[in-house]
């Protein structure tokens, strides 16, 4: 018995079917990819977070996340607006803080403030935020790690992203306007 010779005519539907479903593949694994704002606790101590930002109607501060050793959480979801975020960060296990000279309000329990002016006065705690230079990315992850551990000094190493070219931009106050959106 002869073996069935496949003619270009019969290969026609398997040869689409195999298109279409490589093809399919390749539109899913180019869809866009989720655009965060994220955080990862890079160290072995619980940290609590607060984020500063810029949005349409001016300075909001919002905290706090409460990270495990090891964990990331999203802070911001969807595309990034800004290129300037601001964070502080506080160990709970080992004390000490992440801070910088961008000072801004916050308070002890979960909260979201609009404003940076009068935090004292209004009945806020003033603290002082280090600044992330996200390069206009419309996705960013920030790594806290042992080596930017409070009372350390490396301040260059405190964000990571997909960008090999981060080279930890300096600090810049709050009211300054080269931080619009």
């Amino acid at each position: 018995m002869k073996a069935p010779i496949l003619t270009s005519a019969s290969r026609w539907p398997r040869s689409l079917a195999l298109a279409a479903f490589f093809f399919s593949g390749c539109l899913l694994a180019a869809s866009p990819a989720r655009a965060d704002l994220r955080l990862c606790n890079m160290t072995s101590s619980r940290v609590g977070i607060a984020l500063g930002y810029r949005d349409a109607q001016g300075w909001v501060t919002e905290g706090w996340w409460n990270l495990t050793a090891r964990g990331c959480e999203t802070l911001l979801k969807g595309q990034l607006g800004g290129r300037f975020y601001y964070i502080y960060a506080i160990d709970y296990d080992r004390g000490g803080e992440w801070s910088g000279r961008s000072f801004m309000c916050t308070r002890e329990r979960e909260f979201t403030i609009r404003g940076t002016e009068d935090c004292l006065a209004r009945g806020f705690d003033r603290s002082g935020f280090f600044e992330v230079d996200t390069g206009e990315q419309k996705s960013w992850t920030i790594q806290l790690t042992e080596t930017n551990r409070p009372g350390g000094h490396d301040d260059e190493t405190r964000t990571a992203h997909e960008d090999p070219c981060n080279t930890g931009a300096g600090f810049r106050e709050p009211g300054d306007d080269r931080q619009a959106l």
